[in-house]
């Protein structure tokens, strides 16, 4: 008997992506050049999602750093189990600082330990995308 071979479908959020050119992640603050934000369509693999309702995610970079995405006006989540998932994300680039009330809810939402986040005593700039479309593609 033949088997079947179930066809993979990219999963949809928000708007969804566009067709169109993909930046790879690390090419995101090159693209924007001295903007501190700029409409574009990027991909990168997750290393992280919220743990608490998909509420953000990050992707990783070659320079080991990771870049934050959350969602435009908070319109959708992402599963909590794509890591290591590669995604498209159609939205605004962003250079931003972040200050440390932000950064020690984020370490909050990532259930980091009450020490790890006591040690979040300055702000960091970072970059950052507001999504608004995503597609999973693997």
């Amino acid at each position: 008997m033949a088997q079947e071979t179930p066809t993979v479908n990219p999963k949809s959020f928000g708007q969804g992506v566009p067709a169109g050119d993909l930046l790879p992640i690390e090419k995101m603050e090159s693209a924007m050049g001295d903007k501190k934000t700029a409409e574009m369509k990027v991909t990168g693999q997750v290393v992280e999602v919220c743990k608490k309702k998909g509420c953000w995610m990050t992707l990783k970079t070659p320079s080991g750093e990771s870049i934050r995405i959350t969602f435009k006006d908070y319109a959708f989540f992402m599963p909590m189990d794509i890591v290591g998932k590669k995604v498209a994300l159609d939205g605004i680039a962003k250079k931003q600082t972040i200050s440390v009330e932000t950064l020690r809810h984020y370490a909050e939402d990532a259930h980091k330990s009450a020490e790890e986040i006591a040690k979040i005593t300055e702000p960091k700039k970072e970059l950052a995308f507001e999504a608004k479309g995503v597609v999973i593609l693997n």
